[in-house]
């Protein structure tokens, strides 16, 4: 970032002898901090979508562990009708025990469920954000490097096309806001 400062000076010093290239060079600063902001916004929402995979994860391993322990009273319920006991009462009342936390772990996996699946959702949506500010990035850095053409070849076209492709990269950036 320092390199791209100091080679936006020494663009800004030739332009000061060429009025013709002020707004090129303008337009060059004004890209730069474009690319900053935007390159920002893609860290960050990458970042978030790394945070809600790793929540993700983590309430499929809490769901996959209220499946074992369910799995376990399940087995111990089928036990208790395959074997003889000695106190029908006690066998019983364990049974309903059982069955409740069976019941209970079930329902617990239902909204582990919800959650995961919610938690997924925002994961993909954040990735879909940070698809676009990665190419809305790529955009602005190709139209500062075909505007600051404009300054090497003192022709108009190159701030042109730049100025074309900057419009495409804002547009798809801004996309990022409102991707669904």
């Amino acid at each position: 970032m320092a390199e791209e400062m100091q080679e936006l000076h020494e663009h800004a010093e030739e332009a000061h002898q060429h009025p013709s290239l002020v707004p090129a060079t303008f337009t060059m600063a004004l890209l730069a901090v474009l690319v900053a902001t935007v390159s920002l916004l893609g860290h960050r929402t990458h970042t978030e979508e790394l945070l809600l995979q790793n929540q993700s994860s983590d309430r499929w391993a809490q769901y996959q562990a209220k499946s074992i322990r369910r799995h376990t009273y399940e087995l111990f319920q089928d036990l208790l009708d395959v074997s003889t006991v000695r106190d029908p009462e006690a066998a019983r009342k364990v049974r309903e025990r059982y069955a409740g936390e069976i019941n209970r772990y079930r329902d617990e996996q239902k909204e582990i469920d919800a959650e995961a699946r919610k938690l997924e959702a925002e994961t993909a949506l954040a990735r879909r954000q940070a698809d676009r500010f990665d190419l809305g990035e790529v955009f602005l850095e190709v139209a500062l490097v075909i505007t600051s053409l404009t300054l090497l070849t003192r022709r108009r076209q190159f701030w042109f096309a730049g100025m074309a492709i900057a419009a495409a990269g804002v547009v798809i950036a801004f996309l990022g806001f409102i991707t669904h």
